[in-house]
């Protein structure tokens, strides 16, 4: 199976000298690196040529970043399989192998996940997607590993194989066919959780997600993005109502969008009361950037292919801070 590694850049010539190397040294003979670079301006695309001389480049024009960014890059790449990864993330021995072997043995299964632990604290899960991404009966994600801010220690509890509802866009594995026949990520996202967007359709068109444990990188997070960034709280908030617009089954929509902005709401005087109001006017902006998006989105809505059954968690929100439920584990 062709295999294209693809780190998307932008102004990361230290993050690319760090931990590039880790992925050119642990690399499969079936493989090739790219660097897709949204329009850099550093010194990146340089620092590669110079070290790095059998990287590939592709130049993007503009900074569109992660939704367009990937979208342009790929239309320039042919591979069987495309391995999405920041440029923040440090890969171990043969992390590519247990990966490509579920491609090759499972024609269903579409998208796959390593295990992300955090670079740094390597005894723990990482934030974006620990061990596999689900969302709640309102849309809210969270991960084996990871619910809202609590991070487990890993102790092999998720060293499995195992179906998934969502994959971390920080190390993202998906068949190009099922990418390019989906059309990659949606561009109005522009960076955040477009990839719980991209596996939710492709379920609906009766792929499987995965999530093998047994490939483990090490993600730093935050490194595009600070989680203290109130930009990143925008885009969160915005991004995962839009994503519950166009993808909730018909029978529950109006039911968890109406919830999901009570909640929302909750949520923006909790910052509040933590003093920290940047967050909540955050939220309010997200509200009416949803508001002017909703019937953009409302109208991408397919008939789902396959009934996605809320199987999992009812309410995470309340499991998590009605009843104190820190771990997956606990959760009912």
């Amino acid at each position: 199976m062709k295999t294209a590694i693809v780190i998307l850049n932008w102004n990361g010539e230290k993050l690319l000298e760090q931990f590039l190397p880790s992925i050119v040294n642990f690399n499969s003979p079936d493989a090739t690196i790219y660097v897709a670079d949204n329009a850099s301006s550093d010194n990146s695309i340089n620092f590669v040529k110079t070290n790095f001389p059998s990287v590939k480049i592709i130049e993007n024009t503009e900074n569109g970043g992660y939704a367009k960014g990937y979208n342009d890059a790929l239309q320039h790449i042919e591979a069987d399989i495309y391995c999405l990864i920041n440029s923040d993330v440090e890969v171990t021995k043969n992390w590519l192998s247990p990966i490509l072997q579920v491609f090759k043995e499972e024609e269903n299964t579409a998208i796959i996940q390593p295990k992300l632990l955090d670079f740094k604290d390597k005894s723990k899960f990482e934030y974006a997607g620990a061990g596999g991404g689900f969302v709640d009966l309102y849309g809210y994600p969270y991960c084996r590993g990871r619910v809202f801010n609590d991070l487990e220690t890993d102790n092999g509890q998720f060293n499995d194989t195992s179906e998934i509802f969502w994959a971390s866009g920080a190390c993202f594995f998906i068949r190009s066919k099922v990418y390019h026949q989906l059309g990659g990520f949606d561009e109005d996202y522009f960076a955040h959780q477009e990839e719980i967007d991209l596996c939710w359709r492709t379920q609906n068109e009766g792929f499987k997600v995965k999530y093998v444990g047994t490939s483990t990188v090490y993600h730093v997070g935050g490194a595009t993005l600070q989680e203290s960034n109130p930009h990143k709280t925008y885009l969160n908030f915005r991004n995962s109502l839009l994503t519950v617009v166009k993808n909730v089954p018909t029978q529950w929509f109006l039911f968890v969008v109406f919830s999901r902005l009570i909640l929302d709401g909750i949520a923006g005087i909790k910052f509040l009361f933590e003093l920290r109001p940047i967050h909540t006017w955050a939220i309010i902006k997200a509200h009416f950037s949803f508001y002017k998006n909703f019937f953009k989105f409302f109208n991408k809505r397919r008939k789902l292919q396959r009934r996605y059954e809320y199987n999992l968690h009812t309410s995470v929100v309340w499991q998590y801070f009605g009843l104190g439920r820190k771990e997956y584990k606990d959760l009912k």
